[in-house]
């Protein structure tokens, strides 16, 4: 039994009845049962677009009133996804070229139809897998705004959640403390512990409050952007941290910093909190901290280089998480929420932050930004101690 015919609805663009006739005779004897609508001009086509729906474009290229091409512009205007494929008498490799870029799917010459069957074959499954691609796209850019959404969502809550807390929680903080001022020693030792316990825990979740805040305020704050320029930004940083260098007897190597599009405020929470950071998990050595920066294709690449205690590899990650500690709070203070403001920040602007480390030995961290218009001054590196960061 013959396989059924495939069948195809063709809109041809064509002067000649015999040279249409030859089209369709080529197309049936290749499996094709072909329901055909010839037209001759641009308002015939235009028309037919509408009421015949084609599934395919066949257009000579040069006809009494009209050119082939011109079907190209009409199915752009009317916003269709048809394929057009010219098919010529006579058609120069570098017309056909042009032809092509211009937005022709495929041509082919008159005494070469046999071609055409298997042109048409591909033009069709090619539309399939643009549509297909279309839908997968589409689909995505859904669960992208959908998540977008859900995201914007979670943000309002951890804000809302974090600002109303806090009242009746200072009011916990502050009865827990008037008790264990007022009652301690006049109840029994476990009393006394317990409310130690109560107190504490009560302090604690109040730290937790105030940095889940914070973290959420980096998503929903209205950032100033502007052009900031990170060495103003870094002598605030070391101003700020000016008694804990001073204790640490940090040194601070500091490059030439470029100017980036970002928000003041925010650049100077990413430096302080990996500064900051490199001093708290400090070795026995004196801390040695540079900050450096070099352009980078099309972006800056910021490094912050330590000799602190150093992260083991499989946890490179992690330390971006919120809330992700890798030590106890006995061992160093904090609640983990630092990095996660950083890696929130410079997403915010479209770059990415990672670390390079090795347990004992220090850590990289590394984020880039997009490249700003202004180059970055040359000069040398400068040497920052503790007596220069405590502003002697």
């Amino acid at each position: 039994m013959a396989e059924p015919k495939t069948k195809l609805r063709a809109l041809l663009v064509e002067d000649n009845a015999l040279d249409a006739t030859l089209v369709l005779r080529a197309l049936y004897k290749e499996g094709f049962d072909v329901s055909a609508h010839v037209v001759q001009d641009e308002a015939a086509f235009t028309r037919a677009l509408g009421t015949y729906c084609p599934e395919i474009v066949l257009a000579d290229y040069n006809l009494p009133n009209w050119k082939g091409m011109e079907t190209v512009n009409v199915l752009r205007r009317e916003g269709l996804d048809i394929p057009m494929i010219l098919v010529s008498g006579a058609l120069g490799d570098v017309t056909a070229v042009e032809c092509i870029r211009q937005g022709a799917t495929d041509y082919v010459l008159k005494d070469g139809l046999a071609r055409l069957p298997e042109v048409i074959r591909r033009a069709l499954r090619e539309k399939q897998e643009r549509g297909l691609r279309q839908r997968a796209e589409k689909h995505l850019a859904e669960k992208a705004e959908e998540l977008a959404r859900s995201n914007a969502d979670l943000e309002q809550f951890a804000y809302v959640a974090s600002h109303d807390l806090q009242e009746p929680l200072r009011m916990v903080t502050a009865y827990t403390q008037l008790l264990a001022e007022r009652y301690r020693g006049q109840l029994d030792e476990n009393a006394d512990k317990f409310i130690g316990y109560a107190s504490e825990g009560a302090l604690r979740m109040q730290v937790l409050i105030q940095d889940l805040l914070a973290y959420s305020r980096v998503g929903r704050k209205e950032s100033a952007y502007g052009n900031v320029d990170c060495n103003l930004v870094m002598k605030e940083v070391l101003q700020s941290l000016a008694s804990a260098i001073q204790e640490s007897g940090a040194v601070i190597t500091l490059g030439e910093l470029p100017e980036v599009w970002a928000d003041r405020t925010q650049m100077a929470q990413v430096f302080q909190n990996l500064i900051g950071n490199a001093i708290k998990f400090r070795q026995e050595d004196t801390p040695r901290i540079s900050v450096q920066a070099e352009a980078a294709d099309d972006h800056w690449l910021f490094t912050v280089s330590d000799n602190a205690i150093g992260i083991e590899p499989e946890c490179a990650e992690n330390v971006f998480v919120v809330f992700q500690r890798l030590h106890t709070r006995a061992e160093y203070p904090g609640n983990g929420i630092g990095l996660a403001i950083c890696k929130k920040i410079i997403e915010r602007y479209g770059g990415k932050i990672w670390v390079e480390s090795q347990v004992g030995v220090g850590s990289i961290f590394k984020f880039t930004l997009p490249l700003h218009d202004a180059a970055a001054g040359e000069g040398g590196a400068r040497e920052i101690g503790t007596a220069v960061a405590a502003g002697r």
